[in-house]
């Protein structure tokens, strides 16, 4: 609902780190066109959005790329902001740095899911140089934001 609220209509989506693909198939509900990527299927494209050429994406592909719970995993957001239209969204949601220990200990208790892979790539989004459209405050342990991607930010274009 966050990211419909300042999407146009029929605007083309990337998910990274798709999954089941839930988040996408409610986009698609709303006419949107979703491309989901992961490192394993299901996933319309199977692979590393790091290695984004070799699946055939050129840069500036989609109006807006979507990243939930991904970033802390993989260094990808240069990719992300490659694969996204100057002025496009990027929408990404993670834990927050400050409270991994939370997090580990409520995956101790079996309260929260597992981690699928180290949170080697934990980012503070209010360290991120974008232009946030939504930036929510920490809730708690985590983190939601909704950039825009800049082209006179850093680190903007095909890497």
């Amino acid at each position: 609902a966050l990211l419909l609220r300042h999407l146009p209509p029929g605007a083309s989506v990337l998910e990274v780190g798709s999954g089941s693909g839930g988040f996408s198939e409610g986009l698609r509900r709303r006419g949107h066109p979703v491309t989901t990527l992961d490192i394993q299927g299901p996933a319309d494209l199977v692979g590393d959005v790091n290695a984004w050429r070799d699946l055939g994406l050129g840069p500036g592909s989609f109006d807006a790329v979507v990243g939930l719970e991904l970033i802390e995993h993989v260094d990808c957001l240069a990719a992300m902001r490659a694969l996204c239209r100057p002025g496009g969204l990027i929408m990404l949601s993670s834990p927050h740095p400050r409270w991994d220990w939370v997090m580990k200990i409520l995956e101790a208790l079996r309260l929260t899911q597992r981690r699928t892979s180290p949170h080697d790539n934990l980012t503070d989004f209010a360290a991120i140089d974008m232009r946030a459209l939504v930036r929510s405050r920490p809730l708690f342990i985590h983190q939601v934001a909704i950039f825009i991607n800049d082209p006179r930010a850093p680190g903007f274009g095909p890497q």
